[in-house]
């Protein structure tokens, strides 16, 4: 079978849609990934067929812009989707879209006559009446009562509806009929969620597959001047905020707090390339890393909030500080602290660390519930999908 995966997002997007690619490929399926060019090392270091669209986000997210940017931006993006969704979709049985905004994948699939799945990674991006939505443009939506709620997501439409004439353009030169609702068109009928059903269950009502994180089985070792810090002192507080544009200053602030602590700590630099502010022995600063391997020998993980972040966190058992910036960010901090396994703040504090670090024990037992098998199953139910038609 043929399947292309597609993502326009950042790496909490493109890691899970690499998962994915990966278990098809190893069941024995030709697999094509899109997916932003930041991302063609990921994608072919697993011996993936790339496909790179758009432009290189790193280099955009680096940018303040301005709001008729964004439409322009917006009206580009469909544009290049088409482009290279139906170019690198030729053949494909099934197209998986993964992660939000991605408004040519579906059309391409109707234009073939392929199966069309889109999957999210975290249950409050799907509309329902018992979570609101994630947060937008700085906004972010209380939970409410189910009337509330439901109002709060059509209030969201109109971030949708912007490339809807683009949209439809596109769609007209594929010979398909124009689309009202944008939001719901990219849904599809039935999508699907891939997140840990203990972290991030469904709310309801109705059913959709869930079938667990789109987790990658990482084997990189890790540096050998990380792997002898962690060996020399009791495990550390990991700070990294992946690909958030985070200010310095949280760096600074974490670090000040754990040093009261007496912790030492593992600083990523990530995409806002932090730096640490002395040459101090109880610090380390490190570049791209597995965090699977690193999570289980830190005392707390302090990140930004991602899907993926905070899922290999809860796998590793290690208690979380979630900084939440954007978008389902802060739905995560409120699960950890549902589950309490960590707490969700606005900085790293010696008061908030100091309660983290007593949740190890929690931490733990929720590692146990934590599925790692997610990225198979959605493979399966895919492969299934194909053969039922």
């Amino acid at each position: 079978m043929r399947f292309l995966v597609s993502t326009i997002g950042s790496r909490g997007e493109a890691q899970p849609v690499t998962a994915l690619a990966v278990q098809l490929k190893e069941l024995g399926n030709e697999v094509k990934v899109v997916a932003p060019p930041d991302f063609e090392d990921l994608v072919t270091s697993n011996g993936v067929e790339f496909t790179p669209a758009g432009p290189t986000l790193r280099t955009v997210t680096a940018v303040k812009l301005k709001p008729e940017d964004l439409g322009r931006l917006a009206e580009e993006s469909v544009r290049e989707q088409f482009r290279v969704v139906k170019q690198a979709a030729e053949g494909a049985d099934v197209l998986v879209a993964g992660g939000a905004l991605q408004h040519a994948t579906r059309s391409v699939a109707e234009s073939i006559d392929a199966h069309y799945v889109y999957a999210s990674f975290c249950a409050n991006t799907l509309p329902s009446p018992h979570h609101a939505p994630p947060a937008m443009l700085g906004r972010v939506p209380v939970n409410g009562t189910p009337e509330e709620n439901l109002a709060q997501w059509d209030q969201q439409r109109h971030f949708f509806a912007h490339s809807r004439e683009t949209l439809n353009a596109e769609r007209a030169q594929l010979g398909l009929a124009p689309i009202d609702d944008v939001r719901d068109h990219i849904f599809g009928d039935a999508p699907w969620l891939a997140a840990d059903p203990v972290l991030g269950p469904w709310p309801g009502p109705g059913e959709l597959v869930q079938t667990g994180a789109w987790l990658a089985d990482d084997q990189r070792p890790l540096s050998p001047a990380l792997d002898a810090f962690l060996d020399d002192g009791e495990p550390p507080v990991y700070f990294g905020l992946g690909s958030m544009r985070g200010a310095q200053d949280a760096a600074a602030t974490a670090i000040e707090s754990a040093r009261v602590l007496g912790k030492r700590v593992v600083l990523q630099r990530g995409w806002a390339d932090l730096r640490l502010s002395d040459h101090a022995p109880d610090c380390i600063a490190i570049g791209e890393v597995n965090q699977q391997a690193l999570f289980r020998r830190v005392a707390v993980v302090v990140h930004h909030g991602g899907a993926g972040t905070t899922t290999t966190a809860a796998a590793a058992g290690a208690p979380q500080i979630v900084l939440p910036h954007m978008y389902d960010q802060y739905y995560w901090g409120e699960q950890v602290e549902r589950l309490g396994i960590g707490r969700s703040a606005q900085a790293v504090t010696t008061e908030v660390l100091g309660d983290v670090l007593q949740l190890a024990e929690q931490a733990a037992k929720v590692a146990t519930l934590v599925r790692t098998d997610g990225a198979r199953v959605a493979a399966q139910r895919l492969m299934e999908l194909n053969r039922a038609s």
